[in-house]
């Protein structure tokens, strides 16, 4: 067989170029694929997977299950023994993970974030049902800081149903104005005020059925009422909760109600209230949306998603918020543990 002019050559430019030197290499090879190229084909947390711990051997089988500390994976791989400061552990959960390991991870996660935040609580500040059910239906699209800057003039002035149910609508309004779309919110709110007064006595139901039945309130407020107001067992799948859930690949789901049932099915029942609240609180003062603060993140051991954010430890520290950055949180009248905690009140509208 006659050599080909520049196949060699070929070939191994190719290989430099990081892309597979399969057409050059004999068909026996094929099955040897180059890490950087299975990485680059990879979705971005196998990739990292494949950067830092490609614990796999000649075979293809996994060379461990468990998770491989990226300190001492660097210790081997970088000459000299030096250890890069832009990663602090590698993603553990396996491709192709079984629905018991993934229910051993989902508990561990929240057991790990319970012993973080045993402090978690609703943001939002209040005094009896009435006052939880108007603010959550006023938190969309805003902040829970920004509802509890504003309720307390709103309650001060319509404490019961039946005072809010005969407000004047360009009152409430003008109150209701910081919190944004505060038109139909205020259409919202005086109009289960007056379904309350009506149907229900003046007493906000502890009922998922009759709760949905109320203006402006769907299933995650509902849940809300009924977690914290009556003690009843309920998820709250707000954004932090959807993003957090689909980055810990607990479930693929997009739609609320889909992620509501393929996350209940991996907790015991007693536990949905704090499991939203653990999953909310690290959403907001952690695993943001833009740029999650992974280096300083207490599960990255068990995070499929490691390494989509800021991973130096240092760097991360700074993009920590609320009292994890030492900063208020959003009640201005938060419960006594989380001051305990080094938490600090938020302040009211317009004093800082």
């Amino acid at each position: 067989m006659k050599a080909v002019p520049g196949a060699a050559s070929k070939a191994a430019s190719t290989t430099a170029g990081g892309k597979s030197a399969e057409k050059a290499a004999p068909r026996t090879a094929k099955k040897v694929i180059p890490a950087r190229t299975a990485a680059k084909k990879a979705t971005p947390a196998e990739a990292v997977r494949a950067e830092v711990s490609s614990g796999r051997t000649a075979s293809g089988k996994s060379a461990s299950k468990k998770a491989v500390p990226v300190k001492a994976a660097s210790k081997k791989a970088s000459p000299g023994g030096a250890v890069s400061k832009k990663t602090t552990a590698a993603p553990v959960p396996p491709r192709n993970e079984s629905h018991t390991a993934l229910v051993r991870r989902a508990r561990r996660i929240n057991r790990e974030l319970a012993e973080v935040y045993p402090y978690a609580h609703p943001e939002l500040d209040f005094e009896n049902p009435f006052q939880l059910v108007v603010a959550t239906v006023l938190s969309a699209q805003t902040t829970d800081l920004r509802v509890n800057q504003t309720t307390p003039a709103l309650f001060a002035r319509y404490p019961t149903p039946e005072d809010l149910a005969e407000a004047n609508p360009e009152e409430v309004e003008e109150i209701l104005r910081p919190t944004g779309f505060f038109r139909a919110k205020t259409k919202s709110v005086i109009g289960l005020s007056r379904v309350l007064r009506d149907d229900f006595g003046g007493e906000v139901p502890g009922r998922l059925e009759d709760l949905v039945k109320l203006p402006g309130v769907g299933r995650k407020t509902a849940f809300v009422v009924l977690g914290n107001a009556f003690g009843r067992p309920g998820i709250t799948v707000d954004t932090h909760f959807q993003r957090l859930v689909r980055r810990w690949q607990w479930t693929a789901e997009t739609d609320p109600d889909k992620i509501e049932t393929a996350v209940g099915g991996l907790f015991p029942k007693s536990e949905w209230t704090m499991l939203s609240h653990h999953v909310i609180f690290h959403g907001r003062r952690i695993c943001h949306a833009r740029k999650p603060a992974c280096g300083a993140c207490p599960i990255a051991p068990l995070c499929p998603a490691y390494g989509e954010g800021e991973t130096d430890p240092e760097k991360a520290k700074k993009l920590l918020k609320y009292e994890k950055g030492g900063f208020p949180g959003q009640r201005l009248n938060p419960p006594q543990a989380y001051l305990d905690a080094g938490g600090r009140p938020a302040l009211p509208l317009g004093t800082g």
